[in-house]
């Protein structure tokens, strides 16, 4: 780790200062330079080359779960936590679907607009003084279902409601 960081900064410092900074050898660090790349990390580069296939195949969406359950269909043998720091280490990750968000107004419109009679006071001294009225959408097997219902304020019951 000490040796990859001063190999990532030797253009902006002596290799000797960063050596003496970090407490390691210059020697080591000559020595960690030409000492060549372990079967380990082969495998690594190798899997995470195919990391990287099976991750643009299924255009971004599959996250580590799904791309080590690919590979065993491979029979490519490696844990999911392997997976998923080669994942990290290679900045794949998986795009997520956006929660589909009902929008039950629409303010951009000239159409005229109802007034406020309430103004915040939600305290009503008699029954069917004050009512309010609210719609939702329902998500069911068919599709949308449209709910509207009207509240009296005073008892906080239903006055009526309707479905669409």
């Amino acid at each position: 780790m000490k040796y990859q960081f001063i190999a990532d900064h030797r253009q902006e410092f002596k290799i000797t200062a960063m050596c003496r900074v970090l407490k390691v050898s210059r020697s080591g660090y000559y020595a960690w330079c030409q000492r060549p790349v372990s079967k380990r990390e082969m495998a690594n580069q190798k899997l995470t080359a195919q990391i990287e296939e099976i991750h643009q195949e299924s255009r971004q969406t599959y996250g580590s779960p799904r791309i080590h359950a690919e590979l065993a269909d491979q029979e490519i043998k490696c844990g999911h936590n392997r997976v998923a720091r080669l994942m990290r280490q290679a900045g794949l990750r998986a795009k997520q679907k956006r929660k589909f968000k009902v929008t039950t107004t629409d303010s951009a419109h000239n159409y005229p607009v109802a007034p406020n009679r309430l103004d915040q006071d939600f305290q009503a001294s008699q029954p069917n003084e004050k009512w309010v009225a609210d719609i939702t959408y329902v998500a069911t097997a068919e599709g949308w279902l449209y709910l509207a219902a009207v509240m009296d304020l005073y008892s906080r019951r239903i006055v009526g409601w309707a479905i669409g």
